[in-house]
C-alpha cells in the first residue's frame, strides 16, 4: 500500500472568460441570437479569451500530512481543492487520491437545500459509504459541535450562512474520512467558533488524517501545518516547511506592495471617491518602508473626488501583522467626525507619535466611505517593516513572535524582609 494520499501531476485548469453559459430556456436562446444579430461588430475572439486558474502544478502529499496552501485571491487555491473534491474537472494533467474525502469548501456545497439538517447529515454519510449505524453513533457529536440543535429539523435553505458553516464543518470534521479539504469559509462564523474549528482541525490532524488547509491566516497555517505550499497565478512557487513557505509568501507580498492599487484583484467599492496614492513617512517625514518602534510615523492617503460628492466622507485603515492578525484600527470619523467639505481631491494624513509595534512586517488595508457606503477598499495597499529599536530603553526590542504590540509601562519590585532566625539554646 502506497504511503501517498494525494499525487498531483501537471495539473492545469483553464476557464473561458465571457463564455455564455449553456441554457435550455427558449427565451434566453432567442435573446442571445438577437443580441448577436444587432451587434454585427461582435468580436468573437474577445469572447474566447481564456485564463489558467492552475497551470502545470505537481506535488505529492503523504498519508497523515497536514499541508497549508497560501496565496493571494485568484492564485488557484480554491480551484485546486474543487478538483480534488471532484466538483470540477481539470483541463489537463491528473490528480490521484487514495482514501475517502470530506470537504469544507464554499458555504452549502454538498447540502441539499430542501432537506433538513438531520437529513443532510445522513446523506453526506451515505455518499461516503458509511452505514446508518455509524452515522447514529456520530450524530449527537456533530449536532453538539455545530450548536444548531434547535434547527436540526429545519430545511437548510432557511439557514443563515453562519449556520451553514457550523453544520458543514461539523459534518466534514466528524465523518470517518482519510482526507479533509478545508477552504477558508470559516470567516463567516464568529471568532469563538473559528477558534473551536481550528482546535478541531488540530485534533483531526493528530488522528493521522490527511488535511489540506487553505487560509489567509498565517498564524493558523503555522500552528496547524508543518508543511505549506505557495501558489501564485495558478503556479506552484514554493513547497516546503510552513515557516519557509510563509517567509517566501510574505517577501512576495512586500515586493508587490507598491502595486496595491489598480492591479489589486481584491479592490472594491462604488468609486464615488478613489485612492490615487498612499505612502508611509518616517520620523523625519521622509517616505520609507522601514520604521522604528517608539518613534513617530505617518500614513498618508491621497484621494480624488470622482462624482463631485462634497460631504459625508471618511477614511479608515487597519494594520495587520505578517500572521494575518489585525493589530490596530484607525478611523478618521472616530476622532473628527465625517468630512463635511471634501473638495475635488486631497490628502488624509494619520500621525502616530509613538509607533508601538514589535519587529516584523506589516500590511495596511485602506477604506474610503461616502455617506456610510464603501467607495474604495484596497487590501494590502501598503507594506512596511518595523526595525530594531530601543523602545524600552534597554537596548532590546521584542519580535513579533512574542507579542502583537508594545505598551509603555514601568516596573516596581519589593523585597520581603528576611525572617528573624530562631534561636535554640541548650537546656
Amino acid at each position: 500500500m502506497s504511503d501517498i494520499a494525494i499525487k498531483i501531476d501537471n495539473l492545469s485548469k483553464q476557464y473561458i472568460i465571457g463564455m455564455m453559459r449553456k441554457t435550455d430556456a427558449l427565451a434566453e436562446e432567442i435573446a442571445k441570437c438577437l443580441t448577436q444579430i444587432l451587434h454585427r461588430g461582435w468580436n468573437r475572439k474577445a469572447q474566447l479569451d481564456t485564463i489558467w486558474a492552475l497551470e502545470d502544478v505537481s506535488f505529492e502529499i503523504k498519508h497523515g500530512e497536514v499541508v497549508g496552501i497560501v496565496g493571494r485571491n485568484g492564485s488557484g487555491k480554491s480551484t485546486l481543492l474543487k478538483i480534488l473534491a471532484r466538483i470540477t474537472e481539470p483541463t489537463r494533467g491528473c490528480a490521484k487520491i487514495r482514501g475517502r474525502v470530506s470537504s469544507l469548501l464554499e458555504v452549502g456545497v454538498g447540502f441539499q437545500p430542501e432537506l433538513t439538517g438531520r437529513e443532510n447529515i445522513y446523506l453526506n454519510g451515505a455518499i461516503l459509504g458509511m452505514k446508518k449505524a455509524e452515522m447514529d453513533r456520530k450524530f449527537d457529536a456533530i449536532v453538539d459541535f455545530s450548536e444548531i440543535e434547535k434547527f436540526i429539523d429545519t430545511p437548510v435553505k432557511r439557514y443563515s450562512s453562519g449556520m451553514y458553516v457550523r453544520l458543514a464543518f461539523a459534518v466534514a470534521a466528524h465523518l470517518e474520512t482519510e482526507i479533509l479539504l478545508a477552504d477558508e469559509v470559516l470567516a463567516v462564523g464568529d471568532v469563538e467558533f473559528q477558534r473551536k474549528c481550528l482546535g478541531k482541525m488540530g485534533e483531526v490532524a493528530n488522528q493521522g488524517r490527511t488535511v489540506l488547509f487553505v487560509s489567509h491566516n498565517m498564524g493558523a497555517v503555522l500552528n496547524l501545518c508543518p508543511r505549506a505550499i505557495f501558489l501564485h497565478s495558478g503556479q506552484l512557487v514554493h513547497d516546503g516547511p510552513a515557516e519557509s513557505t510563509i517567509k517566501n509568501y510574505l517577501a512576495f507580498l512586500s515586493s508587490k506592495g507598491e502595486q496595491g492599487f489598480d492591479n489589486n484583484p481584491q479592490r472594491s467599492g462604488n468609486g464615488a471617491i478613489r485612492l490615487v496614492g498612499a505612502r508611509i513617512l518616517n520620523e523625519v517625514n521622509q517616505a520609507s518602508s522601514h520604521l522604528v518602534a517608539g518613534r513617530p510615523a505617518s500614513l498618508e492617503f491621497r484621494y480624488k473626488n470622482i462624482n463631485g460628492e462634497r460631504r459625508g466622507a471618511n477614511v479608515m485603515f487597519a494594520i495587520y501583522n505578517q500572521l494575518g492578525v489585525a493589530v490596530s484600527w484607525f478611523d478618521f470619523a472616530l476622532s473628527h467626525g465625517v468630512v463635511e467639505r471634501l473638495g475635488s481631491g486631497g490628502v488624509f494624513t494619520c500621525h502616530v507619535p509613538n509607533l508601538p509595534l514589535p519587529i516584523g512586517q506589516y500590511y495596511v488595508n485602506i477604506k474610503l466611505e461616502v455617506n456610510g457606503e464603501e467607495a474604495d477598499f484596497v487590501p494590502d495597499a501598503l507594506v512596511f517593516n518595523v526595525d530594531n529599536s530601543d523602545f524600552f530603553k534597554s537596548g532590546r526590542t521584542p519580535q513579533l513572535r512574542f507579542c502583537t504590540c508594545l505598551i509603555q509601562h514601568r516596573w516596581t519590585q519589593e523585597t520581603e524582609p528576611e525572617p528573624e532566625p530562631t534561636l535554640i539554646r541548650a537546656q
